[in-house]
């Protein structure tokens, strides 16, 4: 299944990239899946996206949880949160 994935502020900084077309693999059914494929390239991808590390996800322009299921077609975004002042 083809999905889009955007990259957002210092994660876009460290992947060096901040949009990818992207064929998954059967199994990764999920953001969280997803998270843990790319991450796997390893170097500023384990870097970036690294289990524990504190990001925001979403799927189609709504902040989802890991647990959000993915579809064919979906554009799935991650970035860091967010603070105000």
């Amino acid at each position: 299944m083809k999905v889009k994935v955007l990259f957002f502020a210092s994660i876009r900084e460290k992947v060096g990239t901040g949009t990818e077309e992207l064929e998954l693999p059967v199994g990764v059914a999920s953001v969280d899946g997803l998270r843990q494929h790319l991450r796997a390239r390893g170097g500023a991808w384990a870097e970036a996206l690294a289990e524990g590390k504190l990001l925001r996800s979403a799927v189609n322009q709504d902040i989802v949880p890991g647990t959000n299921p993915v579809k064919a077609g979906d554009e799935i975004a991650f970035f860091p949160p967010v603070t105000g002042g």
